[in-house]
């Protein structure tokens, strides 16, 4: 029983230890992501606008100014892990968003059809930007900075 205690005593020291690093990793991958897809709608504003009109979008140049701002301005304070949580909140929203017009075929066939939910682009944008929501930033982020000095 002893073995069993340490052992897995271990695993959840190791564990806490990299869990800053895996939070941090990424942050910064899915950060760059989000910024760089971002970017591509605002600097391509008419086509995106184009297919948001082509999927029944209310106000489609702004929906398109909207989703582009969020992802590219909410992958930025990601990467430097600024207002983290609040960002991947809007992030998972757009996300979420996104599943539900662009993909709402995957969605309709979640049941029948799970990896066709787990193959479309937004999963994994979503997870991601979930588990920076549910988990904060890591340590090694400007929120933790900042919480540090506020002390």
């Amino acid at each position: 029983m002893g073995f069993l205690r340490r052992f897995f005593g271990g695993l959840k020291h190791w564990g806490d230890r990299l869990q800053d690093f895996l939070l941090l990793a990424i942050r910064l991958f899915w950060g760059y992501n989000f910024f760089i897809t971002g970017y591509g709608k605002l600097a391509n504003i008419e086509p995106v606008s184009s297919f948001f009109a082509s999927l029944g979008f209310p106000f489609p140049t702004f929906n398109a100014y909207l989703a582009g701002s969020v992802e590219c301005f909410g992958g930025l304070l990601l990467l430097v892990g600024l207002a983290s949580r609040f960002s991947a909140l809007l992030l998972s929203g757009v996300m979420i968003v996104a599943y539900f017009t662009a993909h709402a075929e995957s969605v309709r066939q979640i049941f029948h059809d799970p990896d066709l939910f787990l193959s479309q682009p937004p999963f994994l944008f979503l997870f991601a930007s979930l588990l920076i929501f549910c988990f904060g930033p890591g340590r090694f982020s400007l929120d933790a900075l900042f919480k540090r000095w506020a002390k």
